[in-house]
């Protein structure tokens, strides 16, 4: 007997709402709402409307869940340090999927990658319920008679005592065309003691280090030019023009040049979507006054393609796009509930759901790279971002500054979003920022775990600082993160949202975080 609602199974009622209406109705597989037909069959989710400017679908499933149900789902774009199990918490919103578990029964919900709406689910004892968006921006989407694939459901319920191992097979039924490096990616980023202020003598000086210590490694690492390099950056804009540096950084393509002659992989950082130069025409502007682009616009696609192009053409092979989740939803992801976007956001093209505008902008950029260079992408909605991306930042910044913030971000990230980890791409849980105001005695811990991950390590640490008993620790660790490995496994996270004891496959680990 299952002790978990069925989701494949038609809902107990479907809500659908537009700008001129909301009609709550029966389940049933065909649903008609004036031009707005809803369509339910095998877990597949369509709705086909024409002039009918569309916001939500909701669907309910009404069955009892058992008492002792606990639940971990996931986050709209990066995990914030809050991944976690609890019992019920109706308001709770669990975007994407969530996993189920009472006693030794695991359950999984989800909805497969790539939609053409934002999806999340909540739970309550008397039954599960699914959100999708389907506007565009704050307002509704005119589909003009298209047909909108807003979710593909997956539901399985098993017996186990290894939920994560069975979490891991789960979250493997959500994905298609999933892309990974051909190589374990790892080296360095200097964002996390450099904050924006560096320059290109200091990332060849890092570079040539990062060399002499994987000198031999036939997999060789990256370097990664975070936010420092672009233009207006001594303005303190920290937007394009993407197609010029700064005069810390003089000559960006001698630059990659001479860090590809170092042996080393030349990388580079870049925010898409708030761009100032002077080939942008006024008319792609979203939010003028911040200087963000409307993505749903084919010319705003066209001009990032080329940025793309322009920094591939340096000879970067691995981009990092950033923001573009803040600059397309108008918030960061821990403060977006359902519908996951501000009221004040609008897009010039209605036709498109926000979805299908994010999606549009992935594949713009991974297009433009294709076959140059790999993308990381950070401040992404990974459930969209698969096949468009090959690595993923899953949780939001570690630090050079403070302890308890590379704590509760990077070790909760490693842990929960380990479960995507060659499902959907390689996930990066984000740095270790080696500097004097955090405790090297801490912070080794941290290279450690990430470095027997199998998952990217990068490490961030200005030129020349590292005492002999971190420039030794370093150099093993990236020797370590070089080789293809397994993914490591958080023995305690349904009872530790910071998990201490982890299964690697060099050996058990145990970690003392406090």
């Amino acid at each position: 007997m299952e002790l978990f609602p069925d989701i494949l199974q038609l809902p107990s009622f479907i809500t659908i709402q537009t700008e001129r209406s909301e009609a709550t109705l029966p389940g049933r597989e065909e649903t008609a709402s004036g031009d707005v037909l809803l369509r339910i069959k095998n877990g597949e989710v369509l709705l086909t409307a024409d002039t009918t400017p569309v916001k939500s679908v909701v669907l309910r499933w009404n069955a009892p869940l058992p008492k002792n149900a606990r639940f971990c789902g996931d986050h709209w774009e990066r995990g914030y340090g809050d991944f976690e199990w609890r019992g019920f918490v109706p308001h709770r919103v669990l975007p994407w999927y969530f996993y189920a578990a009472a006693g030794n029964t695991f359950a999984f919900y989800g909805v497969k990658t790539r939609p053409d709406a934002l999806c999340a689910f909540t739970c309550d004892p008397m039954g599960v319920t699914l959100y999708m968006d389907v506007g565009c921006g704050a307002e509704g989407t005119v589909p003009g008679g298209r047909t909108l694939h807003c979710a593909t459901l997956v539901c399985r319920e098993t017996g186990t005592d290894d939920p994560f191992a069975e979490a891991q097979k789960s979250v493997l039924l959500l994905a298609g065309n999933t892309l990974t490096p051909p190589s374990p990616v790892y080296g360095y980023n200097n964002w996390y003691y450099a904050y924006g202020k560096s320059s290109a003598n200091e990332m060849l000086a890092s570079a040539r280090e990062l060399a002499a210590l994987t000198e031999g490694l036939e997999n060789r690492p990256c370097i990664v030019i975070d936010d420092c390099w672009q233009k207006e950056r001594p303005t303190g804009f920290i937007g394009g023009d993407w197609r010029a540096s700064n005069a810390d950084f003089p000559d960006m393509e001698k630059l990659a040049a001479d860090i590809a002659a170092a042996d080393v992989k030349p990388g580079i950082w870049m925010r898409p979507l708030q761009n100032k130069a002077a080939y942008i025409p006024a008319s792609l502007y979203r939010a003028p006054e911040e200087y963000i682009l409307d993505p749903s616009l084919d010319e705003t696609l066209r001009v990032i393609t080329e940025d793309v192009r322009v920094i591939t053409a340096w000879g970067y092979r691995l981009i990092k796009h950033d923001y573009s989740t803040y600059d397309i939803l108008g918030e960061w992801g821990s403060r977006l509930g359902f519908p996951p976007v501000k009221e004040n956001v609008r897009f010039k093209d209605r036709s498109r759901t926000t979805a299908e505008i994010i999606k549009r902008l992935y594949d713009a950029i991974h297009g433009a790279a294709a076959g140059k260079a790999l993308i990381l992408g950070c401040n992404t909605v990974g459930h969209l971002g698969v096949g468009a991306m090959e690595i993923s930042r899953t949780g939001d910044d570690t630090s050079g500054r403070e302890w308890a913030r590379t704590r509760k971000m990077g070790v909760n990230t490693l842990a929960f979003r380990m479960p995507q980890h060659g499902a959907f791409y390689a996930a990066d849980a984000d740095c270790v920022g080696i500097t004097d105001a955090v405790p090297w005695e801490k912070n080794r811990r941290w290279l450690a775990l990430l470095a027997n991950s199998g998952t990217p390590l990068f490490v961030s640490v200005a030129p020349g600082t590292l005492i002999p008993e971190q420039l030794s620790e370093v150099r093993s660790a990236l020797c370590t993160a070089a080789v293809p490995m397994r993914p490591a496994k958080p023995l305690d996270w349904m009872n530790n949202c910071c998990p201490a004891d982890w299964d690697t496959a060099n050996g058990p680990m145990h970690f003392d975080w406090y």
